[in-house]
C-alpha cells in the first residue's frame, strides 16, 4: 500500500469530539491528523451566517445550550480552552416553561427555587416536587461517576463513589429503581396535580425522548442536572467553541484537513493500516478513529474486514427508533423579540429574554410522539425555542434579533414526505410560536428549516439521530452502541469509536472523544512495547 504520510492516529470527523481526542493525543506527542468533510471544524457544534437574505445574523443549525458541558466541565478546563478564546455564561434564567393560558413555571437554580415557582399554582405539587428531588440527585450522584468513567476499564474509583452514594441514600433504592424503570409520563401524572407542573416537567423530558415509554424515567436526570448545574451558552457562537478545540489541536501539533472525505479506512487482515481519502490519497495510522456514527464509520472499513454480524448489529442500533426527531427552524428578524404575555402575569418583573423557552400541555408531548410514530405532525403546540441574541447581541445587527425554533419531536419520515410538507410546517411552527414569542411574524427577513434527512445527509448521522444511538438505559455504557462494540476493543485492530456512538452518549461535553483518546493511547503504548 502506497502511502502519502504516515501518522500515529487518522480521526475521522471534526466535531467536538474528534478534535477532543485530537487534543488529547496530539498533547502527548502523537502525530494525529483530524480529517472532516466540511468546510469548517465543529461537526454539530457549528454557528455562522448561513441565510443570504439575513448575512449578518448568525444562525446555530443544532447545538446551541450548553448543560452537558456544565455537568462534565473536564474537557474544556483540561484543554485550557478559555486560553483559546471560549467564554460561557450561565443563562438566568435557565429553562422558562409557558403554557397556553399565560402561566408560567422558572426553572430555578436549584429545587427550592423551582419548587417555589410551582407553589404559585399548588402547594402540593410544590411538597412533591421536593420530594421527588431527592430521589433524582440520590440517581445523578450514582450515576455521574460512572458517565464520566471509560466502561472498558475497572474504575474502582468510579465505582466506590457510585456505591458511596448508593450507601448514602439506601432507603431510597426502591423509589429509586422504581423512578428510573417507569415511564417518565406516569410519575409526572401520579405525584403532581396541577396541570402547569404536570406540562411543564412532561415538556421538558420530552427533549429525551418518548416519556410514556417503559424505562423513560431514566429522563429524570436531565432535571436532575437542570436543577444543580444550570445551563450556559457560548459567547460568539458555538462555532467559537469549536474555534477554541482546533486552535488547541493545532498548538500542541495536530494537523487538520478541512473539505476532504474519507474513502476508505483501509484493513488489511483485520488490522487498521490507515485512511484512503476522497481524492485518492492514503494516510497511513497506527489507530483510526470514527467520531463519526458508528454506522458509517464501520461501514468505511475495508470490504470484507467486518463480519456481517457486526455490521448488522450496529445498522440495527436504534436511531430515532420511536420514529420521532426534532426538526430545526431558524429566523432572522429585523427587530427583537419579546414574551410579554407571559412576562405580563408575573409579580417579578423577569425577563424570558436570555432564556430556553418551553412550550406546550402534557397531553400536546404525548400527542407529538404518537403522531410522529405514524409518519404525522401532531397539531398540538410542543416546542423549545430561544433568541441566541438575547444572551448574546453580538449575533445579529443591532436592535436585532435570530429566533430558534427546535420542535422536539416530528416525524423522522411523514407519511407525504418532507419535500412535499417541509415549507407548511415551517409556517405552522412559526405561526405556534409566535402565540407566545411576540415580534416573530412581524419582524421576520428570512427563514430556514432543517430535518433529519438535512441533518444525515451534512452531518453523516444515521437516520438523522443528532445523538447518534438513541438514550436509552440499554443503550448505555458498553452496550453502546450495542453489544460487542461499546469497549476499548473493536472487530479491525486499532479501530475506534470516538463520537457520540459510544458512552456517555449525547451532549457537548467531549467525554466520548475524551476517553477514546485514552483508549487509544493504551494502544499505542503497547503496540510500542511489541
Amino acid at each position: 500500500m502506497s502511502k502519502s504520510a504516515e501518522y500515529d492516529v487518522a480521526i475521522i470527523g471534526a466535531g467536538h469530539n474528534g478534535l477532543t481526542a485530537g487534543c488529547y493525543l496530539a498533547s502527548e506527542g502523537k502525530r494525529v491528523v483530524v480529517i472532516e468533510a466540511l468546510d469548517k471544524a465543529g461537526g454539530m457544534c457549528n454557528s455562522g451566517y448561513t441565510l443570504p437574505e439575513a448575512p449578518h445574523h448568525m444562525i446555530h443549525p443544532c447545538a446551541l445550550d450548553l448543560m452537558s458541558l456544565r455537568v462534565h466541565p473536564m474537557v474544556p478546563d483540561e484543554l485550557e480552552l478559555a486560553r483559546h478564546g471560549f467564554c460561557q455564561e450561565r443563562m438566568l434564567p435557565g429553562y422558562v416553561f409557558l403554557h397556553p393560558d399565560g402561566s408560567s413555571l422558572v426553572f430555578g437554580s436549584s429545587p427550592e427555587e423551582t419548587a417555589g415557582e410551582i407553589r404559585r399554582f399548588s402547594e402540593h405539587d410544590a411538597d412533591a416536587f421536593l420530594e421527588l428531588m431527592k430521589i433524582v440527585y440520590a440517581f445523578v450522584d450514582m450515576a455521574l461517576p460512572q458517565m464520566r468513567a471509560d466502561p472498558a476499564r475497572f474504575n474502582f474509583g468510579a465505582k466506590m463513589k457510585s456505591l458511596a452514594a448508593l450507601l448514602k441514600n439506601i432507603k431510597l433504592k426502591p423509589e429509586i429503581m422504581a423512578l428510573m424503570g417507569s415511564p417518565a409520563y406516569t410519575t409526572i401524572m401520579e405525584r403532581f396535580e396541577h396541570d402547569v407542573t404536570r406540562s411543564a416537567l412532561c415538556c421538558l423530558l420530552g427533549a429525551a425522548g418518548p416519556i410514556a415509554n417503559e424505562g423513560s424515567g431514566i429522563a429524570f436526570a436531565l432535571l436532575g442536572f437542570v436543577q444543580r448545574f444550570g445551563l450556559g451558552r457560548s459567547i460568539g457562537g458555538m462555532q467559537n467553541l469549536s474555534n477554541a478545540f482546533v486552535s488547541r489541536f493545532k498548538e500542541v501539533g495536530g494537523e487538520l484537513i478541512l473539505s476532504t472525505r474519507v474513502e476508505e479506512i483501509v484493513s488489511e487482515a483485520r488490522k487498521v493500516k490507515g485512511v484512503r481519502l476522497a481524492d485518492g490519497r492514503i494516510l497511513g495510522a497506527k489507530a483510526v478513529i470514527g467520531a463519526i456514527h458508528p454506522k458509517p464509520a464501520l461501514e468505511m472499513v475495508t470490504s470484507g474486514e467486518i463480519e456481517r454480524k457486526w455490521l448488522t448489529r450496529v445498522a440495527l442500533a436504534p436511531a430515532n427508533s420511536q420514529g420521532a426527531a426534532p426538526v430545526k427552524v431558524d429566523v432572522a428578524l429585523s427587530g427583537q423579540i419579546s414574551y410579554k404575555r407571559h412576562e405580563s402575569l408575573r409579580t417579578d418583573d423577569v425577563s424570558f429574554r436570555k432564556s430556553g423557552i418551553i412550550l406546550g400541555t402534557a397531553e400536546g408531548v404525548i400527542d407529538n410522539f404518537r403522531c410522529a410514530a405514524r409518519g404525522e405532525v401532531s397539531k398540538m403546540p410542543y416546542q423549545w425555542m430561544t433568541a441566541p441574541t438575547g444572551m448574546d447581541p453580538s449575533q445579529a445587527p443591532e436592535g436585532q434579533d435570530v429566533a430558534y425554533l427546535y420542535p422536539v419531536a416530528m416525524p423522522v419520515n411523514p407519511t407525504q414526505g418532507w419535500d412535499a410538507i417541509r415549507d407548511d410546517v415551517a409556517q405552522m411552527l412559526i405561526d405556534q410560536a409566535s402565540e407566545y414569542m411576540d415580534g416573530l411574524k412581524e419582524f421576520e427577513i428570512a427563514r430556514n428549516i432543517d430535518v433529519p434527512q438535512d441533518w444525515e445527509a451534512r452531518y453523516n448521522v444515521h437516520n438523522g439521530c443528532v445523538v447518534h444511538i438513541d438514550t436509552l438505559a440499554t443503550r448505555s455504557g458498553g452496550m453502546r452502541p450495542a453489544a460487542g462494540l461499546g469497549g476499548d476493543t473493536l472487530p479491525v485492530e486499532g479501530l475506534y469509536f470516538g463520537g457520540a456512538g459510544i458512552a456517555p452518549g449525547g451532549g457537548v461535553n467531549g467525554l466520548p472523544g475524551r476517553i477514546t483518546a485514552a483508549r487509544v493511547s493504551r494502544y499505542l503504548r503497547k503496540k510500542y512495547r511489541q
